[in-house]
């Protein structure tokens, strides 16, 4: 009984850890992977450089994003940092 009582605190840092740290970086990771999938041609982006855009071509590893008359870029999907909607978000 008391070899359990000893590990009662471990057991309650790690249930904390989780909820404060392993949990919600779970949920931020299914989100971007949710948004990543549902990308599609038209839609307004910007990469985790920082650069503006909207994509052209896409495939399940690549898109192509035209960010100026006659340019277009080839940026890894995973590049993508968000969908900026038609709120101007």
């Amino acid at each position: 009984m008391e070899n359990i009582q000893a590990f009662i605190p471990l057991i309650l840092l790690f249930v904390v850890f989780y909820f404060l740290l392993i949990r919600p970086q779970q949920k931020q990771q299914k989100k971007r992977k949710e948004m990543l999938s549902n990308l599609q041609k038209g839609d307004r982006v910007v990469t985790i450089g920082g650069i503006h855009g909207v994509i052209k071509e896409i495939d399940d590893t690549n898109i192509s994003l035209r960010v100026a008359d006659n340019l277009n870029l080839k940026f890894s999907r995973a590049a993508v940092d968000r969908v900026i909607n038609d709120e101007g978000q």
